[in-house]
């Protein structure tokens, strides 16, 4: 380092030198960041393409096709109203259709009326629950020491269902993002359906419309936590409560899961964005409403208007203008044009649908910053309350996330990138003795995840009837699928199978990290323009807002007016009922071949295609803008500090992890059910492929023999983890100290027995697997026996020789301990609609 005096008393011609030494190393560094501007600019160019080439082939293919639809139904209307004049009968046909038009106009303004009613009544009631199930209130959160304004319902099974208070409940979160609860239940076919049907409690946990006074989603999360304790309390024999949410309730109960990790059985987690900046370039438009719209400023705004209280319908209205041509036209037409089916359906679901509910400022605020626009959840910066930094890799009951291509509000990769975000890989996921088992559907919609009832029959149903399987599942990562096998007695019998993946197939759902770059500055400024807010312009908008003016713009909000405009408290829409009834009891339909009948169809589905055009054309737009805006220089400089993502481990700090440390300093303790499994868990590194026979028999001998049967679940789980990190990081040294756990020649003897017969077939055997059963023999000092152990060596001749009961908790607690991740997928269930407790888990 130089002095003062050095630098003081330093010649021309030095400092000359120092100069361009100088000047030598500003270019130099100059060159260094106009490459990196270069590539980086390069990206985001590359990024903007894609989306516009995605999204113009899309708008073609798509709309070409609906056109040249149109195009041929035009010359079909053309050729029927051909015929009819030739028939001289068009004139009639046109009275006709003026006449079934009028009526069924009538008829759809009566719905319309109803739904007002409905909704004016709902809201006066205080937007109870929408369930299709009698409940009694079992807690209150408004009563515990942080009020807030969810409740815990017990669901109450309908006639015919009989509930056993052993079996493991259920509890099931719907989500808190603008409309009401009730979504799970919302029919008999439905997630509570399949759980009552099962004889399982189910509880729901339902909230009012208004949050209690300074509620924080803090309390809401300890709430939560406080009805699963209740919950466990009221069902002392059962194993741990499953949890399951819906969409913003998944969320939640990963919430309530890492801040109480000991207190959860398995979550389903379903269409929960939890990593809101993950998605599709052209495919997904809905992630880039922050950095567009506006941030967290925006619902600060919006809460400061309603007097301290963020409106739901907001939330709704952007829902609806997600798919406009379907929420906003195609809904009433198609009540419209069917009308005379009735309009039970479309009631049903506008009650839920226009159920809006409030959340305090705070939580809406933290719902913002923290998820959709910060990511924090993601990247392990989340904090529920000062001090209380919430962790997902603390989770460890395990976790079953449902998902969909079809979803575009929450597409897969915002329900699982979390997963790549959160582990190193799939063996820190081992490592760590946690189950994560996702499942993409192809096509359903994202209501339809929890509302549809070809949904409820086949995945929800299969999910709950493997739960106990997934739970006794080795830890690691899986694929969960169900497939359609036949028709018996006219129900489909499905097939479950596990397929254990690696990190990279998560990640092979994205297209990649670098369009997530800009939403690091989106992030930034979204802080920045928060703060901004609440300096310079929140006192003023706080003054200007009195209690009367919140009520009277919640009132006047667009969607409550429409629903509220059209009931019967309308003069004008009084003698609508009247007329409707009339128009019932003397009701002339038009002829399904009117050829008016085909212009009406040929002009609704015209004009939707108009408006999802102008949809793709906008979603293309926000998108272009989006990265036009957030990818420029200046905005990648100003997210930097915003752009790190959560520090994973690398393959030695996993080494070093204390459950591994824990399970090798036990390589040479243990007994017979540690030799056997540890014995399992070695030959499955030689396993090309798993047959449905050699699952039986292992689940068999875990669940059914002694001396694994009295182990218990818990344990028999801990001993299958602590063998499989032995296995892992010391497989000859687990293979060396087999006797160490095997003392006696008896002992030594039945083991072997034990894992030949679990095998099988000798002659189907692969050499290496062979070789290595070989050199067990070898280790535990035993003649190796040629032929095969037909029969199960531990079985005293008192339990049954049936498949696996559904109930037996470790139900294929080897299946995927025997399992490749190129090995065929593994079944581990095959039952009609759901599990009775006499079918058979595999």
């Amino acid at each position: 380092m130089a002095n003062i005096f050095e630098i003081v008393e330093t010649d021309h011609a030095s400092m000359l030198d120092y100069l361009q030494r100088d000047a030598v190393a500003s270019l130099q560094d100059g060159l260094v960041r106009l490459r990196s501007e270069i590539a980086a600019q390069s990206e985001t160019a590359e990024v903007m393409s894609t989306a516009a080439s995605r999204h113009a082939q899309r708008i073609v293919e798509t709309h070409s096709q609906r056109g040249q639809r149109l195009i041929d139904a035009a010359q079909a209307l053309v050729e029927g109203l051909t015929r009819f004049h030739a028939e001289h009968r068009l004139l009639d046909a046109m009275q006709e259709y003026g006449r079934d038009a009028a009526e069924r106009a009538i008829l759809t303004a009566d719905t319309l009326r109803k739904r007002g009613d409905i909704f004016l009544d709902h809201e006066a009631a205080g937007c109870p629950p929408v369930l299709v199930y009698d409940y009694e209130v079992v807690m209150e959160g408004r009563d515990l020491p942080y009020p807030c304004n969810y409740t815990l319902l017990k669901i109450l099974p309908p006639e015919g269902v009989t509930i056993d208070d052993e079996n493991r409940p259920y509890i099931i979160i719907d989500p808190r993002a603008g409309h009401g609860p009730g979504i799970g239940g919302f029919k008999t076919d439905s997630q509570v359906g399949v759980a009552l049907q099962a004889g399982h409690p189910v509880y729901f946990v339902s909230f009012r419309s208004r949050p209690e006074p300074d509620q924080y989603l803090a309390y809401v999360t300890r709430a939560e936590a406080a009805f699963v304790r209740e919950v466990m309390r009221l069902h002392p024999a059962a194993q741990k409560p499953v949890i399951t949410g819906n969409c913003q309730g998944g969320w939640a109960a990963l919430l309530v899961a890492a801040a109480n990790p000991d207190l959860t059985g398995p979550l389903v987690i379903n269409g929960a964005p939890v990593s809101p900046w993950s998605g599709k370039v052209g495919q997904d438009p809905m992630r880039y409403n922050g950095g567009v719209l506006g941030g967290t400023w925006v619902a600060m705004f919006l809460s400061d208007l309603g007097g301290g209280l963020f409106d739901g319908a907001n939330l709704v209205q952007n829902f609806e203008t997600l798919n406009p041509g379907r929420t906003l036209f195609r809904k009433y037409t198609d009540l419209f044009r069917d009308i005379d089916n009735g309009d039970l359906t479309f009631l049903e679901f506008e009650k839920w649908w226009g159920g809006f509910f409030m959340l305090t400022e705070p939580e809406i605020h933290w719902i913002v910053e923290q998820l959709f626009v910060g990511n924090r959840l993601a990247k392990n910066e989340a904090r529920l309350e000062p001090g209380r930094p919430v962790d997902l890799k603390a989770i460890r009951a395990p976790i079953i996330v449902f998902a969909s291509h079809g979803d575009n509000i929450t597409p897969p990769q915002q329900a699982l990138n979390w997963i790549a975000e959160t582990y190193a890989d799939a063996q820190e996921i081992r490592i760590r003795g946690q189950r994560i088992v996702y499942m993409v559907h192809e096509q359903v919609g994202h209501l339809g995840i929890f509302v549809s009832s070809k949904v409820a029959r086949r995945e929800h149903a299969e999910m709950a009837s493997t739960l106990q399987t997934i739970e006794a599942l080795a830890p690691g990562l899986y694929e969960m699928q169900i497939e359609d096998i036949e028709e018996k007695g006219g129900k489909t019998v499905f097939t479950v199978s596990f397929a254990e993946r690696r990190m990279e197939d998560i990640i092979a759902l994205d297209d990649g990290w670098a369009d997530e770059r800009p939403f690091a500055a989106v992030a930034r400024s979204s802080e920045v323009q928060a703060q901004l807010y609440d300096a310079l312009a929140r006192p003023f908008v706080k003054a200007a807002v009195s209690g009367t003016s919140a009520e009277l713009s919640r009132a006047m909000h667009p969607k409550r007016m429409e629903r509220a405009v059209v009931s019967s408290r309308n003069p004008l829409m009084q003698q609508v009922e009247a007329a409707a009834e009339k128009v019932r009891s003397d009701r002339h339909k038009a002829a399904p071949e009117n050829p008016f009948l085909a212009a009406e169809a040929l002009w609704v589905d015209g004009v939707e295609q108009m408006i999802d055009l102008w949809r793709d054309t906008r979603d293309m737009m926000q998108e272009l803008t989006f990265f036009g805006i957030w990818g420029t220089p200046w905005a990648r400089a100003f997210g930097r500090t915003h752009e790190a993502r959560r520090t994973l481990k690398n393959t030695d700090e996993l080494r070093a992890l204390p459950e591994v440390a824990a399970a090798l300093g036990n390589i040479g303790r243990g007994g017979f059910a540690e030799g056997v499994i540890r014995m399992l868990v070695l030959l499955a590194e030689n396993r090309k492929g798993v047959r449905r026979d050699r699952l039986e028999r292992s689940a068999r001998v875990l669940t059914r023999d002694e001396p694994f049967r009295s182990l218990g679940a818990e344990d028999r789980a801990r001993i299958i983890h602590e063998q499989t990190l032995i296995a892992t990081y010391e497989t000859d040294l687990a293979i060396a100290t087999l006797p160490d756990l095997l003392t006696g020649r008896d002992q030594r003897a039945m083991a072997l027995k034990v894992v030949r017969y679990v095998l099988g077939s000798t002659a189907e055997m692969s050499s290496e697997t062979a070789q290595l059963l070989q050199r067990f023999h070898g280790v535990l000092d035993q003649p190796h026996v040629a032929g095969e152990v037909s029969e199960d060596p531990l079985d005293a001749g008192s339990a049954p020789t049936a498949g696996l009961a559904a109930n037996d908790e470790t139900a294929g607690a080897l299946h995927v301990v025997l399992n490749e991740p190129d090995a065929p997928p593994l079944v581990a269930a095959g039952a009609t609609g759901h599990m009775s407790e006499g079918s058979t888990c595999t």
